[in-house]
């Protein structure tokens, strides 16, 4: 498999994953646009996408996912809250329904929904198998269970580091909207990021790629120097991070 992450942040979400020219996007935040210039940005065709995945409700996780799926006649799986709550206007037909903690088999791969907790009507998270495992994982309050079981067997972890509490506490947002990111339905602080996954990665997993970074509570440098503590493990990851303008390199496993 390959994967790429096309957007990551609170201004969109995009991941591009491929098995063989066939691929599927999970979340699609940013605009048709945008994702068909990155797709070309880094060799790929966007007729490679054959369906979207959509973990959840909001306008960064799905801004461009009914356009691009009316635009190349693909189909959209999200769970049934989920789909009721985007206003997704592509015929009824390519509109599938998944069940929370089901696996769907799609170009080859298995796609597994688990969910997380965040502030939406039913948040989930997606693996993908194909022999390698990929977990994306973010807009996360806290680690829950379903989050430490699958940073300890993934090969490939997109998992959220949202915010820095120090910057988040001298920025400029207002109260409410700092309690909720803090809260256990907000984001994943960088030090929460990185104790769980010093805490229960294992040598398996070989890239992390730290997604979801705040533009105003956040900065590459600062959640990168909270993952130095991983190399205080016998085996850690080669370390990445996403961003919002532009695609990461492709990872293959």
């Amino acid at each position: 498999m390959e994967i790429c992450v096309l957007a990551s942040g609170s201004s969109g979400n995009c991941f591009y994953i491929e098995k063989n020219n066939n691929a599927i996007l999970i979340d699609a935040g940013i605009s048709t646009k945008q994702i068909v210039n990155r797709l070309f940005s880094i060799g790929k065709n966007p007729l490679n996408v054959k369906g979207i995945f959509i973990t959840h409700e909001h306008s960064d996780h799905i801004k461009g996912a009914d356009v691009f799926a009316r635009k190349f006649k693909i189909p959209i799986f999200a769970t049934g809250k989920t789909i009721d709550s985007c206003n997704l206007c592509s015929n009824e037909d390519f509109i599938n329904k998944i069940r929370n903690n089901e696996t769907v088999n799609f170009c080859g791969m298995d796609i597994e929904s688990f969910s997380k907790s965040h502030r939406a009507v039913d948040p989930v998270s997606f693996n993908i198998y194909d022999k390698k495992k990929i977990s994306i994982m973010t807009d996360i309050g806290y680690a829950c269970q379903n989050v430490v079981d699958n940073v300890g067997n993934s090969d490939l972890l997109c998992l959220e580091s949202n915010y820095d509490p120090e910057m988040l506490k001298n920025g400029g947002y207002p109260h409410f909207l700092k309690k909720w990111i803090e809260s256990d339905i907000g984001h994943l602080s960088n030090g929460d990021s990185a104790k769980c996954v010093f805490e229960n990665s294992s040598s398996k997993l070989k890239y992390l790629v730290l997604s979801h970074l705040s533009k105003n509570n956040n900065h590459p440098d600062v959640a990168m120097r909270s993952f130095q503590l991983l190399k205080k493990k016998n085996s850690f990851p080669k370390i990445f991070v996403s961003e919002r303008e532009r695609p990461t390199a492709i990872f293959k496993i």
